[in-house]
């Protein structure tokens, strides 16, 4: 996993969810913008909040606390998106708010118990501590489901 010898530096983006911290790798974040009102669309899964016009793409929209089984906030003009690539593929994860950006090193990065019965249900990569604050490094491609996986 290490680029032979070079530094493990990561940059997180840091951001809040129903009262609660999480991070993101920054390369997977393309651009974060404002809360828009989505379009809803039928037999679309409970955390997916809809769909927006970006710039001409459609860009399904998912209600990041649904997601993690949090409880929802109701949206208001802090809320932002963060738009994030996986797999060629981008969508909008709506957060409370974003923190900020933080570089930390893999050496950092703490593998979180397995409390979960499901292993399927880990989407926290890896846990943190930054400034006493206890950072969830959620695993993007637990958090997005992949469109062949929906088919299943």
């Amino acid at each position: 996993m290490s680029d032979q010898g070079q530094t493990n530096d990561l940059e997180l983006l840091t951001f809040r969810v129903a009262d609660q911290e999480y991070s993101l790798d920054i390369m997977s974040v393309r651009e974060i913008r404002g809360w828009t009102r989505t379009t809803p669309m039928p037999h679309a899964p409970d955390y997916m909040r809809g769909v927006i016009n970006l710039r001409g793409t459609v860009l399904p929209v998912m209600d990041l606390a649904r997601r993690l089984n949090l409880q929802s906030q109701e949206t208001n003009d802090r809320n932002v998106i963060i738009v994030v690539k996986l797999q060629g593929t981008l969508t909008g994860l709506l957060v409370d708010a974003v923190s900020d950006i933080v570089a930390i090193t893999e050496d950092d990065l703490q593998v979180p118990p397995d409390i979960s019965s499901d292993p399927q249900l880990s989407v926290v990569r890896a846990l943190t501590v930054i400034d006493d604050r206890m950072i969830r490094v959620l695993d993007l491609s637990a958090v997005v489901p992949n469109s062949s996986d929906e088919a299943a």
